[in-house]
């Protein structure tokens, strides 16, 4: 997707696309934060420091995001790894604390090189579309199936904020998410209460600690967190990008990545990725209908993190507070758009359908194998089932669409 010839933030400002922004970060907030809360804990880590590891992922997040975003006129998000953040409740109990801080350090360096080595491009450009698309669409399976199982969990609530969506796309389709949103947080405010009354804004105060090499934590730590994060963050990110129609650099967009997760290491960060769930939220049509203004969400989800960061715990703490039930909901009816437009690139082509599908039902599994999570085995077997259904066939062969080897079961 080729960048605006005049490019003008207060031409391109939109209402829905900071509304957009709003629900990416109250879907980062409010779901994984909870993981990087269960890590702190695990390893005994005090509130002064959590607040710091808080501070350092939001403010790193907000600053790629935004610089990326601004650089490139597309919605490219940046993001914590969550897989990461989970292989930490195990790794932090394992090692003394500055140890971790030097396996990220590590880590990010790795992602550096990554970014410098130009791979990442290259790779990135052989992934076929329909793969692309199948993937984004098993990643965001589960948000939707989520959405429409809360009617069972939380009828009242459901209804309500299905239906809202519905009239609103109908009616005002560019206000869909916010009216959506709005209609949520009052449904639920009447209902059950928001208990927001122990939440202190208090400004964040960033903690060095100073990196401790050892050879346990490089290999135990620095390496798996820098696997998980280019196979289960960086890889689906970009195919979300690519999905939606955007191409960025891969290279350089990881390269920026890994300068953040370097000089935030030392504060708590375990590393800086490119998002993919919020990705998706700020790149589909509830954006902005013209896709070169959908780069606004990603500068105002930039924002809310920066705000967030800003105060520590304060804000985070108003993600956590809302209940699971509102988040799931709001994550579901967000990427509904995005999930729409993945099953209709991954099943476009006759040609790709059976390696399409392989994708979709993989990334949507929730498998994880030698710890790498589905959809990085969605985008291998995909890709590998690409390669032998669409290879080249005797000339005068009448193609099927089933293959003969299962034609004949």
């Amino acid at each position: 997707m080729s960048n605006s010839s005049e490019p003008s933030l207060l031409r391109d400002f939109s209402f829905p696309a900071v509304v957009a922004g709003l629900v990416a970060a109250l879907v980062s907030y409010a779901g994984p934060l909870v993981v990087v809360i269960q890590a702190a804990r695990a390893a005994q880590l005090s509130d002064e420091r959590l607040a710091s590891w808080i501070w350092a992922i939001s403010i790193g997040s907000g600053l790629a995001g935004i610089v990326l975003s601004l650089r490139y006129r597309m919605p490219i998000l940046a993001a914590w790894s969550t897989p990461g953040a989970a292989l930490l409740v195990t790794g932090l109990a394992e090692y003394r604390y500055a140890e971790a801080v030097g396996a990220y350090l590590v880590a990010g360096v790795l992602t550096v090189l990554a970014g410098l080595s130009g791979v990442l491009t290259r790779l990135m450009a052989r992934i076929p579309v329909t793969i692309a698309a199948a993937m984004l669409a098993g990643i965001l399976l589960r948000y939707g199936l989520g959405a429409f199982g809360a009617l069972d969990k939380a009828p009242l609530l459901a209804s309500v904020m299905i239906l809202t969506y519905v009239v609103a796309r109908r009616l005002l389709p560019r206000y869909a998410l916010a009216l959506t949103l709005a209609t949520g947080v009052l449904t639920t405010a009447v209902t059950t209460g928001l208990h927001l009354g122990g939440v202190r804004l208090n400004p964040a105060v960033p903690l060095w600690t100073a990196p401790q090499f050892s050879a346990a934590a490089l290999v135990g730590l620095a390496l798996p967190l820098f696997v998980v994060t280019m196979t289960s963050q960086n890889a689906p990110g970009f195919a979300v990008l690519n999905a939606a129609g955007y191409h960025p650099p891969a290279g350089r967009v990881v390269l920026a990545t890994g300068v953040a997760s370097v000089a935030l290491a030392p504060f708590g960060s375990p590393g800086i990725n490119v998002a993919a769930i919020t990705a998706a939220i700020c790149a589909g049509p509830d954006a902005h209908p013209d896709p070169r203004r959908r780069y606004v969400a990603g500068l105002s989800t930039g924002f809310w993190y920066l705000l967030v960061g800003s105060v520590g715990m304060a804000l985070a703490q108003v993600f956590l507070a809302l209940p699971s039930q509102l988040v799931a909901l709001m994550a579901g009816i967000a990427l509904l758009g995005p999930l729409l437009n993945g099953l209709a690139g991954a099943f476009a082509e006759p040609q790709g359908r059976e390696s399409a599908l392989i994708t979709f039902l993989v990334s949507g599994s929730g498998i994880t194998v030698l710890g790498l999570a589905a959809p990085f085995w969605g985008l291998v077997l995909g890709i590998l089932a690409h390669l032998i259904l669409t290879r080249r066939r005797v000339p005068g062969q009448t193609p099927h669409l089933i293959p003969d080897s299962w034609r004949r079961r």
